[in-house]
């Protein structure tokens, strides 16, 4: 089980997009439609099969609208799900819940088809030593919950900023004048717990990163030939870590090669969200 994101964290996110969503009205539908004092009782039903991630941001959706909502979980984050499995349920307040679906689901559809996606490739290369990552290619100011969802799937985090770690990139060597010059920079600014990857798109390129005492190399785009030879060079004294190319059917052969990880920042960009409907329980 993921261990959830502290509430004081997404509270702010949670609350901006509710505010958005009522404007400077409120909602004038359930207002008019639904008797005030009108209670109801929904389900979150999943539509496609997939793994939950969001639960948390769905339930206090809720919960900032009406505190005295009961939200009861069946399925947790980080579970499995099949079509027609009630996720979890909500009575109280109709008005309330009416008015909080859209963005519980705005929530819970995106951040489960993350995990969902992660979750497959996790799967695929379940089999290597290798572990599938995300990247900084987020939604803003969504970074922490989309990190958490490829964390349901079964996958781990790159890192979350531009300060948690140095990732020299191919714009850094050019500018810095080579991968050396860079790699010392790094190595003289970063302090004791701060590690130092490099970007590298050839052997060559590798074997200068390695002379500098990168802590971690990530191979970009590497052919597969290529890749076994980099692990091969890298042996074992530098984190190898792919991406480019990276899909459920690419994942295994590469993740076979002998990396330490997979990046893809298409986990958190571009994938579908998991269907999954808020009906009406009688």
């Amino acid at each position: 089980m993921t261990n959830p994101l502290p509430r004081i964290l997404i509270e702010p996110i949670i609350r901006a997009a509710l505010l958005e969503d009522l404007g400077h009205a409120g909602d004038i539908t359930a207002d008019a439609v639904i008797p005030a004092s009108a209670t109801t009782r929904v389900a979150f039903i999943a539509r496609d099969p997939g793994i939950i991630a969001g639960l948390d941001c769905a339930a206090l959706a809720f919960a900032l609208l009406d505190p005295s909502l009961i939200l009861n979980i069946h399925i947790p984050d980080g579970s499995a799900v099949h079509p027609g499995d009630t996720i979890a349920t909500i009575e109280g307040n109709a008005r309330a819940i009416v008015s909080a679906e859209r963005v519980a689901l705005n929530f819970l559809g995106p951040l489960s088809g993350i995990a969902t996606a992660t979750n497959g490739i996790a799967k695929s290369i379940a089999h290597t030593k290798a572990r599938i990552t995300c990247t900084r290619k987020t939604t803003p100011n969504l970074r922490a919950l989309q990190k958490y969802a490829v964390r349901c799937g079964g996958g781990a985090n790159h890192r979350f900023g531009l300060d948690d770690a140095i990732l020299i990139k191919d714009n850094h060597i050019a500018i810095a004048g080579g991968i050396a010059t860079a790699i010392a920079r790094a190595r003289a600014a970063a302090g004791h717990l701060v590690k130092i990857e490099c970007e590298v798109d050839t052997l060559d390129q590798l074997a200068q990163a390695l002379r500098a005492g990168a802590d971690a190399i990530l191979l970009d785009n590497f052919t597969l030939p290529a890749l076994r030879e980099a692990v091969a060079l890298i042996n074992r004294t530098a984190i190898a870590e792919a991406s480019g190319r990276i899909t459920p059917q690419t994942a295994p052969a590469i993740a076979e090669a002998g990396v330490d990880l997979l990046s893809a920042g298409w986990l958190t960009h571009s994938t579908t969200v998991l269907d999954i409907g808020l009906d009406f329980l009688p």
